[in-house]
């Protein structure tokens, strides 16, 4: 009689494949989470429009944390560029500019290169500036881009650097 030997069905991954498999997951399951915003820190954008374009408001500090072509090709009038808020120099020039804007001014963040789940600028930059201590940042809510969501709507725009 001959004696049964169990096999391993052939759809699972070779062994090396598996550990790979493994390790990703698990890579994945321990990565820090991309900061959640809550919805009160999130300025629209006609709320933003509104406010810079009223002579008689307290204008907030405008940071652009987006990439420097972008800032010069077309950006919002009053805001300075600080860096990308993916790189370490973006978020030191960010650090930098929080350390002497006034506290008792708002601090909006913005950038407006892709669509916003996809950014990679806003939420680095946002853990930055909340931890930060300023006591009222917000960060500019641009769904698809600053050239489609602001520009060609004829928000206020200003091009080329400070």
């Amino acid at each position: 009689m001959k004696r049964f030997v169990p096999r391993p069905p052939a759809s699972l991954l070779p062994p090396a494949l598996a550990v790979l498999v493994l390790m990703a997951l698990l890579a994945g399951a321990c990565a820090k989470p991309a900061a959640e915003v809550p919805p009160g820190d999130l300025m629209q954008l006609d709320e933003l429009a509104a406010v810079i374009t009223d002579s008689t408001a307290v204008q907030p500090i405008l940071l652009h944390i987006g990439f420097e072509p972008l800032y010069r090709s077309g950006r919002i009038p009053g805001s300075r560029f600080v860096g990308p808020g993916n790189k370490p120099e973006g978020l030191a020039a960010l650090k930098a500019a929080l350390a002497e804007a006034p506290r008792d001014r708002a601090v909006v963040l913005y950038c407006g290169c892709c669509p916003w789940n996809d950014c990679p600028n806003v939420r680095p930059a946002y853990e930055v500036a909340k931890a930060s201590g300023h006591p009222n940042v917000k960060l500019l809510y641009v769904t698809g881009n600053l050239e489609r969501d602001w520009i060609q709507k004829g928000l206020p725009a200003a091009k080329g650097g400070d």
